[in-house]
């Protein structure tokens, strides 16, 4: 059972396939989600990204992803950088339970802060101009562009880190499995075409040999 969101629906047949057993995949909204489902038994591997609040809760292997998290800004918004977001006044949305949103907390702890379950519930916030701006990776908001119209996003990052591989504590076989399986995906190049493949060309693969 593979946990799914976002781009890393991209590795997860291969991942599978390589096993030789079928895959079931588990849709959740976010990665918040599958944090929370990780001692439920509803998954057995996914890629979300790395936060030291998650290290107490799953085991991570192998990083396959450079990540950068900033800011999305409504058009007609005077935040113009992340040192203007962090201001009195300034109403930040973020997908609750995600990494991304507790290091906007930290990084803008002067503006306020609101959690939403999803991106759509987020949209709805700022196309409604009920809020300023949106926390999320630099990827997923070059996504949501073309439904924002004016929208644009601040240059730099509140948070660099890495998405990596996950599995629930306490299952060392798996986890020393996917960590070998990403670190061949990324030098035979299969992280690189994956992400390629969808879009996804300015992206940045991990290193061999990181850790998470």
């Amino acid at each position: 059972y593979i946990s799914v969101t976002g781009v890393q629906t991209c590795a997860l047949p291969i991942l599978a396939a390589s096993l030789g057993v079928p895959v079931t995949f588990v849709e959740f909204a976010s990665s918040g989600a599958i944090t929370a489902a990780a001692d439920k038994g509803e998954w057995d591997a996914s890629f979300i990204p790395v936060d030291e609040t998650r290290k107490q809760l799953m085991a991570f292997g192998a990083p396959y992803h450079l990540l950068q998290s900033t800011y999305l800004v409504r058009a007609g918004s005077s935040v113009s950088s992340l040192a203007e977001a962090n201001r009195p006044g300034v109403r930040i949305v973020g997908i609750d339970g995600t990494a991304t949103f507790r290091a906007s907390n930290k990084a803008s702890p002067n503006a306020e802060q609101k959690a939403v379950k999803s991106p759509d519930d987020a949209i709805t916030l700022l196309k409604a101009e009920e809020a300023d701006a949106l926390a999320m990776g630099r990827e997923s908001l070059m996504g949501l562009l073309d439904l924002l119209p004016g929208a644009r996003l601040l240059e730099g990052g509140f948070m660099n880190s890495t998405t990596a591989v996950v599995v629930p504590k306490g299952k060392p076989v798996a986890l020393a499995w996917v960590t070998a399986f990403i670190e061949e995906a990324k030098a035979s190049g299969l992280v690189r075409r994956a992400f390629d493949d969808i879009g996804l060309k300015t992206s940045v693969v991990a290193p061999a040999g990181m850790q998470p």
